[in-house]
């Protein structure tokens, strides 16, 4: 289907419709009426979500939320004996 400039801006609604259900949709302009536009539809994107904990069927266990040991802890801070990272 084509429609002029003037006529898309009176039938938006109707030329969308169109679109979104398949029709190809083109505007054109002037008085030899050469297409400029083409109405598509936009897919909606489908987000992904990151992180193991959205595996179905797995569950934190009550240790997650446990202090971690004093060690381990002196370790994350940076202030541990651990030299394996220097070189």
């Amino acid at each position: 289907m084509t429609a002029t400039i003037f006529e898309a801006k009176t039938n938006l609604s109707e030329l969308i419709r169109k679109a979104q259900k398949g029709e190809k949709v083109i505007i054109t302009a002037g008085r030899e009426k050469t297409p400029v536009v083409e109405l598509t539809p936009v897919t909606p994107k489908k987000y992904k979500r990151l992180g193991a904990l959205e595996a179905p069927g797995y569950e934190l266990g009550d240790a997650f939320w446990e202090p971690l040991p004093e060690e381990e802890l002196k370790l994350w801070e940076g202030s541990g004996d651990d030299n394996s990272c220097e070189s």
